[in-house]
């Protein structure tokens, strides 16, 4: 078992909520917080508990996987979620387990929060067949189809379609199950979107399309490539929408929830916009010379894990050693991970021609 250094470094943004909702005005603005308490909200201090130890787990196991990353353990492309935890954490925790979700490629908080432990995504990221994708899928596949994760997909917007295919066969075989579907700013642009949005109101899909607007496409601002409010694009389909605070894990849970809810309820479809922010990054290659560093210091003063550490501890739902007590084991389960990731098997060869089709299905067979 690998021991923690004293030495290690701590990558995790400071800061406990100086700044007040609505105050920060560049990145994306962000709609005001829930003012409702854990218990108004239905929370127990378990799933309190449980919601810190889970968006602590995605920090840890991303900044872990940095280091990797620049040590040389893999390549190709790594896209961080570090920032945006409490949209992952907040939504699984509103949903029910086999409701469906799909993503784009910034994937490991939603991998970690649908049932990938993170051996098996780390071992994923190092390419090896104990991965969650045996190896094959890398930063932008993870999967856990077993749990109704679809999956990461790398091509821009491409999942989106996928998204309503699976809330038409939910409503077909009437399972009660809805389908979630998360996508950056810069995918509100893509022709899919606007295709499965017409036919999700046509047919009156049990689906939640949900935009997570980190406040930047890449490089590009989202306020300099989109065309108004991106939540607006619901009023050319008479589509119900919502604007959700996504760095308080409360209000994503709340108004996550009550969307929810009114799917499973009267299967009609949902446009979300859920604002948040990104620490790091498009990939580990930005140089990030399109913001400032007074604009990153600034959001990470209402980092979504920091903020609910200071709400826990300030209505004693945990003490201080409790709180340790949750971090240390986390922080050895991500260096467990990196251990078993470095000790693990890559794919054998002949497993290259494994897994292209559904050897089941007749259509495949010539």
């Amino acid at each position: 078992m690998a021991k923690k250094k004293a030495d290690d470094v701590q990558f995790a943004p400071k800061g406990v909520g100086e700044i007040k909702d609505g105050a920060v005005q560049k990145g994306v603005d962000l709609p005001p917080a829930t003012k409702k308490k854990h218990k108004d909200l239905g929370l127990s201090a378990d799933k309190l508990k449980a919601m810190y130890e889970q968006m602590y787990l995605q920090r840890r196991f991303e900044e872990r996987a940095m280091q990797q990353y620049q040590k040389g353990k893999f390549g190709g492309f790594l896209h961080l979620y570090i920032g945006q935890e409490a949209v992952s954490t907040g939504t699984v925790f509103a949903l029910n387990d086999d409701d469906d979700i799909i993503t784009a490629y910034r994937d490991h908080g939603w991998g970690l929060c649908r049932g990938i432990s993170a051996n098996e995504g780390m071992a994923e990221l190092f390419g090896k067949a104990t991965g969650c994708s045996r190896g094959k899928g890398g930063s932008m596949h993870f999967a856990k189809v077993d749990h109704h994760f679809w999956g990461g997909y790398g091509i821009v917007g491409g999942h989106i379609p996928i998204a309503g295919g699976l809330a038409f066969a939910n409503k077909y075989n009437q399972n009660d199950r809805i389908s979630t579907c998360f996508f950056g700013d810069g995918a509100v642009d893509q022709g899919a979107l606007h295709e499965t949005m017409n036919m999700a109101q046509l047919w009156k899909l049990p689906v939640i399309l949900v935009v997570e607007n980190n406040g930047y496409s890449m490089g590009t601002a989202a306020k300099r490539h989109t065309v108004a409010e991106i939540v607006d694009r619901a009023k050319g389909y008479a589509m119900k929408s919502a604007v959700i605070n996504g760095m308080d894990v409360f209000s994503v849970y709340e108004k996550m929830k009550e969307i929810a809810n009114d799917v499973r309820e009267n299967s009609e479809p949902w446009f979300v916009e859920i604002r948040t922010y990104r620490y790091r990054g498009h990939s580990m290659s930005d140089p990030q010379q399109y913001r400032s560093k007074q604009e990153l210091e600034d959001y990470q003063k209402i980092d979504p894990i920091q903020r609910l550490k200071t709400y826990i501890l300030e209505h004693k739902v945990l003490s201080e050693e409790q709180i340790k007590e949750i971090d240390d084991k986390v922080e050895q389960e991500i260096l467990d991970a990196v251990e078993f990731a470095d000790n693990s098997d890559f794919p054998k060869e002949e497993e290259l021609y494994e897994d292209m089709f559904e050897e089941d299905n007749p259509y495949f067979h010539v």
